[in-house]
Order: structure tokens, then C-alpha cells, then sequence
């Protein structure tokens, strides 16, 4: 039987409120990081947060602003200005409903895991080096497109560092990682940002003797309407689709993992197509209201699971609280230094990065550990964009080479007995062929692999006099698959060899009994049910 409303409430309650409280100062701290103001985060949190716990697929996704996202924006933020930003999230949101009515989600999946993590690392890397100025107290500096440069411009005025900025940095960076230790199960961020607004407000006032630059000083009256639809830059070009594409590839992506995780931590089941429609949904009303792109948050997604979520009754509740307390309290947040904005954003690019992924795959896999570390590099470098684009194209070369490897097992037989079972690569290091082999094909024969089955064919030794071929293990063909094996077996019978062929049944045996060639050789009792009957015709 259904749960009621009044049920999920009760049952939901705690951890929505819990959510909303972390949400407000990583919002607000996560929209700065993708130069955008703390109430776009805030608006961000709210709507899109709203939206996608109503029609989502996941009964525990926190969908809001995220470090994943803040490494493109910035990138726009810088160029365009903020007011760009909205018109991202709506495009971006047109773009993941065109994906979930093609149903594309299933191919942008198949992005591999080493380029989605190098390209959250190269993020994580955007964001904290992002906030060196704020770090280290440095105050009206040039603001460049690349991150490089501002890193530069921020080197040469290394002299303008305040101390005082410095120690409340790293005072506040240091109270993160201990709280974690402490108290794993609660975000540090709840204790730090009212401290911190305490200190600015102390700061503001000239009660203590040191001025700290705050969200005021630096934005104003963060405060504002949450619900009126603002003035919209509209631009369109290529760069803006092509950002827009990226955001949307990035939403999903992260938004399934994020229910993953969910899901492996509950033993339940989210449903993909649903969080695609949300996600592309929640973008387009972020947008109108003024809002920044947004997906769902795996550490809040956490948390949620963590303070006793069922439903996703507690990401609504979330979402009303953080408007209600917004509401009421968001004049209090100009308050809060940039040094502790800074050093809430640098610890969240700490968490971001799973140390264990990246030695998992440095140790089952080299080439994918190199790839992950040059998507992180195109990424801090160039743009994340390009990162994950040129990382996407390469992980797909990488894969087509990998699959145009043939796969087989070849057996060496001599005066009837086997002597030798080989790999292909093995085989292609051997000269001595026997006087019978079994070449076995495996897996898929189609046009990516097919020369690689004919160069291994072509390698056989002249002193070897029978071949077979067996199909015992081959599941998938296409018909540069099928020529292939009127290739072999013609190339092979021209170079005065016996030529067998076993095991072939199925799909294959349908396909080539429409070829006049496999005819014949079936007449001529040179295809066996098994590779043991056609060894047996090859010792006679």
C-alpha cells in the first residue's frame, strides 16, 4: 500500500532539513566558484531542486549547484558575464529533453570512467586554484578567460597577500578535515558558515581590528527575489551550443552516478529515464528563474541517504526549507569572508577527487590512467570542455583499437597430438605452426576485427598442411565477417592447404548456407559438427 503524504512528512522531515541546511553555504559558495552571484545558487538550489524531486526517478538525489558544472561556467561567466549563465542552463535543459526523447542516455553512459574522473579532477583543480585571491586576500586583479593567466596575474601580486586572510583560510580549511574526522556523518560547513558570518559581521562592524573581504564587499546585497523571472542575456552561437552540450553530457552523467551511488547504498532501484527528464526539466526552470545549470550533488545526495531518506519527499522539503530559511536569513550570508567561502570550496575540491579510482586504474590499466591524467591536463590548461570532448574521442579510438584486436585461441597439433595452445599474440612470436592448427574464433568477427583475423591467417607457416576453423565461440558477425571467412579459407586453399571448418551453427550456419562456396565445401565433407571429427578426417 501507497505511503501518504502526511507519512513521507513525518518519515522525511529531518533529512530534508538537514539537506536544506548544508545546501544554503555550498550553493551560495558553488555558484561563486562558477562566477556567478550567491543568489543565483540560491535560486538554483530551490528550483531546480524543486522540480526534480517531483518528477525524478530517484527517491534520494539533491539536484542543485555543483563543483562538476562550476569548472564550464566560470569558463562563460568570465567571457560573457553572469547574466549568460540562465540562458546556459535553459539550453542545456532543451538539450537533455532532446536526449531523453531519442533515448541518447544510454549512449552518453558509455563515456568511460577514466575521462569522467580525470575530467572531475581537472575541475576540482579549476576550483581550488580558483580561489587563490580570495586565499590569500588579494583584491582587484585583472580577471583573465584562462586559468592560467589569472594564476600568473595572481603570482605577480603575491607582495598584496594579507596575512590575516591567510591564517582565517587556513583556520577554516583545518576546522573541515578535523570536523570530518569527528563527526563523519555531519558536513562541517553547518558549524563553519555561521562562524564565519559572525567574524565578517564582527569584521564589518570595527568591533575586531582586521577587515576581512566578504560576499558583501565583493557582490553587495546578495539578497533578492526568488521567485520574479529576471532579465535573460540571450546569446547564441557555437560556443554556447557546444557549452550547452557539454553542461547537458555532464548533467546526466553525474546525476546517474549520483543515483548509483544512492542506490547501492539503500539496495534500491532508481529509474534512469525519469532522472534524465528531471534533470532536463530542472535546467530549464533554474534558467527562467535566474538560476545557473545544475545536477544532482553526490556529497548532499549522500547526506540525504545518510540522515534517513526514503522518499523523495525529503529533497521537496529540502528545497521549501531552503527557500524558507533564504528567505529569512539570506541578508545574514553577505556576512560571510571570502576566505571561508574559499576554503569551503578548495575542501569540497579535495572531496571530489577518490583517490581509489585513480590506483584502481593505474593498477588494471596504464593507458587509461594516462588518459584520465591528460583530460585533467586539457582541462586546467585549455577548457574543460575540450577536456572531456578530445578525452571521449580518444577513450573511442582506444576502444576501436582495442576491439579491431583479434580474439582466438590457436591450437598446434603434430602427428595427431596438440603441442601448443596460443593467443594471437603468442602465434604472431612462434614460427613453428605444426603440421595441423585450430584456429578458434572468439567473441565477435565484423569489420573493426576482421583483417587482424586475416593477418593472424596469413602468418600460418607453409610447413603446416591442415587448417580448421572453428566457430564454436563466436557470437556476433557481420558480412565483412562473413567475406572474411571466404577470404581465409580461399587464401589458405590457394597456398595448398586442407581447409576445415567446425562447430558452425546458428546464425552462421543460415547466413553462409547461401553462399556457393560453403556449399561446395559442405559437399565436398569438409565442415564437421565438432573440431575433434575434423581433426580426425585431417590425420587420415
Amino acid at each position: 500500500m501507497k505511503k501518504n503524504i502526511k507519512e513521507k512528512i513525518l518519515q522525511n522531515w529531518k533529512s530534508g532539513v538537514t539537506v536544506s541546511v548544508v545546501s544554503i553555504p555550498l550553493s551560495i559558495s558553488l555558484a561563486v566558484a562558477a562566477g556567478a552571484t550567491p543568489l543565483m545558487g540560491i535560486i538554483t538550489a530551490i528550483w531546480a531542486g524543486l522540480v526534480a524531486s517531483m518528477i525524478g526517478g530517484s527517491n534520494f538525489n539533491i539536484v542543485g549547484p555543483t563543483g562538476a558544472l562550476s569548472g564550464i561556467l566560470i569558463v562563460y561567466a568570465v567571457k560573457y558575464g553572469i547574466g549568460i549563465l540562465p540562458t546556459l542552463a535553459i539550453l542545456a535543459g532543451i538539450m537533455t529533453l532532446i536526449v531523453y526523447m531519442l533515448r541518447w542516455e544510454r549512449y552518453i553512459v558509455f563515456i568511460p570512467s577514466s575521462v569522467v574522473h580525470g575530467f572531475t579532477l581537472g575541475v576540482a583543480f579549476i576550483i581550488g586554484l580558483g580561489q587563490v585571491n580570495a586565499a590569500l586576500g588579494l583584491k582587484n586583479l585583472p580577471v583573465h578567460e584562462s586559468l592560467v593567466e589569472n594564476l600568473y596575474e595572481s603570482i605577480l601580486h603575491i607582495n598584496l597577500t594579507h596575512s590575516w586572510t591567510v591564517l582565517l583560510f587556513l583556520v577554516g580549511f583545518v576546522f573541515l578535515f578535523a570536523w570530518k574526522k569527528v563527526f563523519p556523518r555531519i558536513p562541517g560547513v553547518i558549524a563553519l558558515a555561521p562562524m564565519g558570518i559572525l567574524l565578517g559581521w564582527l569584521s564589518q562592524a570595527g568591533i575586531i581590528g582586521v577587515q576581512f573581504q566578504t560576499l558583501f564587499s565583493k557582490f553587495g546585497d546578495i539578497s533578492g527575489n526568488l521567485f520574479s523571472m529576471p532579465k535573460i542575456a540571450l546569446v547564441f552561437n557555437q560556443e554556447m551550443f557546444l557549452g550547452a552540450a557539454a553542461i547537458s553530457v555532464v548533467a546526466i552523467l553525474e546525476t546517474i552516478m549520483s543515483a548509483k551511488i544512492a542506490d547501492g547504498m539503500t539496495k534500491t532501484k532508481h529509474n534512469t529515464r525519469k532522472e534524465v527528464l528531471a534533470v532536463g526539466v530542472s535546467n530549464i526552470v533554474s534558467g527562467f528563474f535566474g538560476g545557473i545549470p545544475a545536477t544532482a550533488a553526490l556529497a548532499r545526495t549522500s547526506l540525504n541517504v545518510k540522515s534517513g531518506a526514503n522518499d523523495k519527499m525529503s529533497a521537496t522539503i529540502s528545497s521549501i526549507f531552503v527557500l524558507i530559511i533564504s528567505a529569512m536569513l539570506l541578508f545574514a550570508f553577505k556576512y560571510l569572508p571570502l576566505p571561508v567561502v574559499a576554503s569551503i570550496l578548495i575542501f569540497t575540491a579535495t572531496q571530489m577527487v577518490e583517490r581509489e579510482h585513480f590506483e584502481k586504474i593505474y593498477k588494471n590499466d596504464k593507458t587509461a590512467f594516462l588518459l584520465a591524467m591528460a583530460v585533467a591536463a586539457i582541462t586546467i590548461v585549455e577548457d574543460p570542455i575540450m577536456g572531456i570532448l578530445i578525452g571521449s574521442m580518444a577513450a573511442l579510438l582506444l576502444f576501436a583499437n582495442k576491439m579491431s584486436r583479434a580474439k582466438t585461441e590457436i591450437n598446434i597439433n603434430r602427428d595427431g597430438k596438440l603441442v601448443g595452445r596460443l593467443n594471437a599474440k603468442e602465434f604472431n612470436r612462434t614460427k613453428d605452426h605444426g603440421d595441423t592448427l585450430v584456429y578458434r574464433f572468439a567473441g565477435q568477427l565484423t569489420y573493426v576485427n576482421a583483417q587482424s583475423h586475416m593477418s593472424n591467417v596469413a602468418r600460418i607457416s607453409d610447413e603446416t598442411k591442415t587448417v580448421v576453423f572453428s566457430f564454436r565461440n563466436l557470437f556476433f558477425f557481420d558480412m565483412d565477417g562473413l567475406e572474411i571467412i571466404k577470404e581465409m579459407v580461399e587464401t589458405m586453399e590457394m597456398r595448398g592447404k586442407k581447409v576445415y571448418m567446425s562447430s558452425v551453427g546458428g546464425a552462421l550456419e543460415r547466413a553462409l548456407k547461401k553462399e556457393k562456396w560453403f556449399i561446395k565445401m559442405t559437399e565436398e565433407k569438409k565442415v564437421f559438427d565438432s573440431t575433434k571429427n575434423a581433426l580426425e578426417k585431417g590425420d587420415k
